[in-house]
């Protein structure tokens, strides 16, 4: 008989943890499973045999824990222990007898162990972070062939890797096209250029930044052996939500451009052909412009920005770059992507066309986290 006595409290004990984390709401329900996280708005609870369910936190009236739990005040205090609830007021066990139980309007996070270190961890990142976090990126391709009567080639790779925290982004990218025509002998190159650069903006104010920049590009085609771009300014957030993110900027660039010699035909021959000498040309330049980047729905996600350069120097002359570019994801980590840009210069070489403009779909990787 006194064993059977023994039995009950072990057996209560054992019902009581299987129950695990109990929420009642306003309505006389209860709920139970695991507590996970929560944040003032709603509290996620996992059920054994229904999985996550979202709850209300203004329908929870009561909560009582079986295991520890984290919660955060509005004030930046945090309380850890098991929690029970006394007149509508969450108490913690273990928390200073100074302490007064916590009304549910004072909490902001509720978190079990699991997610308060994952959270800490976080946050020590945030506080000390290195180099190597925060990367995210995408590499994007394009490929067309023609064989038969005709035999072109044509691609473009692109990639791009962002560095963003609160405070800074970082962001590298890089761009070639490729096109070639060997229907006739010889095969002659269409198109061959190369855009490269970083970029790195830094915010002063919640809606100032600071930024700093430099292009280099080469183009085979326009003959261009090398530019190379050095600027910085001052831009501002007209837009920054989870959605949009609309900015506007300005500032000021160097610019110097070397052109290789070539031989052209002549607007006025005789000869038929004239010869082009090699050319540099060093100028200071303006800089206006603008980029959107907006989640059009939950897979697609649409981005441009505008550049546009008055020549200071050489007054009259200018350039603009406008690059735009449309994905629907697939995956996780596999987009499809349309890309359109157009560069152009007003002083181009005797002979050849000021614009470059590239029209290109296919595939996208991702990897990283896109935003914190």
């Amino acid at each position: 008989m006194r064993r059977s006595f023994l039995c009950v409290p072990v057996l209560l004990l054992f019902a009581s943890a299987a129950l695990g984390d109990q929420i009642t709401l306003k309505n006389g329900d209860r709920l139970t499973g695991k507590i996970v996280t929560g944040d003032g708005q709603i509290l996620l609870l996992k059920a054994e045999f229904v999985g996550d369910v979202t709850i209300q936190w203004a329908a929870i009236t009561a909560m009582e824990s079986s295991d520890i739990l984290h919660l955060t005040l509005k004030d930046g205090k945090r309380l850890s222990g098991k929690v029970t609830t006394e007149e509508g007021k969450f108490v913690v066990a273990g928390a200073p007898e100074s302490t007064p139980p916590a009304a549910k309007d004072t909490i902001v996070a509720v978190r079990n162990d699991a997610e308060q270190k994952a959270f800490d961890t976080a946050a020590e990142k945030m506080t000390h972070p290195k180099f190597t976090y925060f990367w995210s990126g995408l590499f994007d391709t394009g490929l067309a062939l023609t064989r038969g009567n005709s035999s072109t080639t044509s691609y473009t790779l692109s990639a791009k890797g962002v560095r963003e925290t609160p405070r800074d982004k970082l962001t590298l990218y890089t761009t070639y096209v490729y096109s070639s025509d060997s229907t006739t002998n010889p095969s002659r190159t269409t198109a061959n250029a190369l855009r490269s650069g970083i970029r790195g903006d830094l915010n002063i104010s919640p809606r100032v930044f600071v930024f700093a920049l430099a292009d280099f590009e080469t183009n085979q085609l326009q003959n261009l052996d090398l530019r190379q771009v050095y600027g910085g300014g001052f831009g501002y957030h007209v837009i920054k939500s989870d959605r949009n993110v609309f900015d506007v900027f300005g500032g000021f660039t160097y610019d110097r451009d070397a052109f290789g010699s070539y031989t052209t035909a002549n607007p006025a021959p005789p000869p038929a052909t004239i010869f082009v000498p090699a050319a540099t040309q060093n100028s200071a330049e303006a800089l206006v412009g603008e980029e959107f980047d907006s989640h059009l729905s939950k897979r697609s996600l649409f981005a441009e920005r505008f550049s546009f350069y008055p020549n200071l120097t050489h007054t009259g002359q200018y350039r603009f770059q406008f690059d735009s570019n449309l994905s629907t994801q697939l995956k996780t980590w596999l987009s499809w992507q349309l890309t359109f840009s157009d560069h152009y210069i007003s002083y181009p070489p005797i002979g050849l066309l000021g614009n470059d403009i590239l029209l290109s779909t296919g595939l996208r990787v991702t990897w990283g986290k896109a935003k914190l």
